[in-house]
C-alpha cells in the first residue's frame, strides 16, 4: 500500500519544503498533476517542473499526463525524470502507442480513466501497463467529492488481474480521505493520491499517518 501526495495542492512558492516534507513523514511517491487547459480546465506544470523537482526527493515521481496528445510529450517528461508516466485513453487515439512510448524509456507505464469511462475501454492494454489510475473525481481542480461508482470499477481491475495474471497496482486519485482509502482498498486499490487532504492540513504529517492506518 503507497500513500501518492499530490503537489498541486502543495504550496507552489515552497514546493521543496512540502515534498521534503512529506518524504520525511511517510510518503511513497510524489503525485505530479500534469495538466495543458485543453484536456482539463486548468493549467499546471509542464517538465521542467519535474526536472526542477528531481533532485529535491528519492521518491519515484508518479506523473500523471492530463493533456492532449500525451505521446508527443513522453519524452519530454521521462528525460526530466519521471518514474512513473500516466496517459489518459480519452486523451489519445493511439492509447497502445503511447504506452510503448512509455515503455522504450525503462519508464513505468500508466493508463487512467475518467468517471465516465468504462473499464472495457482499456482492456487491450492491460497487459501492457505497470500501473492504471482509476479517477475518483473528474479530473481538473483538487478539492473535489469522491464518486462513489468508482468503486466498481476497482472491483473490476482487481478481478481481470488476478484472473489473467497481470501485474499492474491499482491506483485512485480524488476525494481520498480515510475512510475513501479503506473502501478503496477493500475494492482491490493499493496506490492512493491524496492532495487537498493532505497539503491543506495544519499538519500533514499527522494526515498522512491517519491515511496510513486506514489501509494497512
Amino acid at each position: 500500500m503507497k500513500i501518492s501526495p499530490s503537489i498541486l495542492s502543495a504550496n507552489f512558492a515552497n514546493l521543496q519544503r512540502d515534498i521534503e516534507l512529506v518524504e520525511k513523514n511517510g510518503a511513497d511517491y510524489i503525485h505530479v498533476d500534469v495538466m495543458d487547459g485543453h484536456f482539463v480546465p486548468n493549467i499546471t506544470f509542464g517538465p521542467n517542473v519535474i526536472q526542477a523537482i528531481r533532485p529535491t526527493t528519492k521518491l519515484p515521481l508518479d506523473t500523471h499526463l492530463m493533456i492532449e496528445n500525451p505521446e508527443d510529450y513522453i519524452d519530454a517528461f521521462a528525460e526530466a525524470g519521471a518514474d512513473i508516466i500516466g496517459v489518459h485513453v480519452e486523451a489519445t487515439a493511439h492509447i497502445h502507442r503511447a504506452i510503448q512510448l512509455i515503455k522504450n524509456k525503462n519508464v513505468r507505464a500508466e493508463v487512467v480513466i475518467n468517471p465516465g469511462t468504462p473499464v472495457e475501454a482499456i482492456y487491450h492494454v492491460l497487459p501492457m501497463v505497470d500501473q492504471v489510475l482509476v479517477m475518483t473525481v473528474n479530473p481538473g481542480f483538487g478539492g473535489q467529492s469522491f464518486i462513489e461508482e468508482s468503486l466498481n470499477k476497482i472491483q473490476q481491475l482487481a478481478k481481470l488481474k488476478d484472473e489473467k495474471g497481470y501485474h499492474y497496482d491499482i491506483e485512485v486519485d480524488g476525494g481520498i480521505v480515510p475512510e475513501t482509502a479503506q473502501r478503496c482498498k477493500e475494492a482491490g486499490a493499493n496506490v492512493f493520491v491524496a492532495g487537498s487532504y493532505i497539503f491543506g492540513a495544519e499538519q500533514p504529517k499527522k494526515q498522512i499517518q491517519l491515511l496510513k492506518e486506514a489501509i494497512e
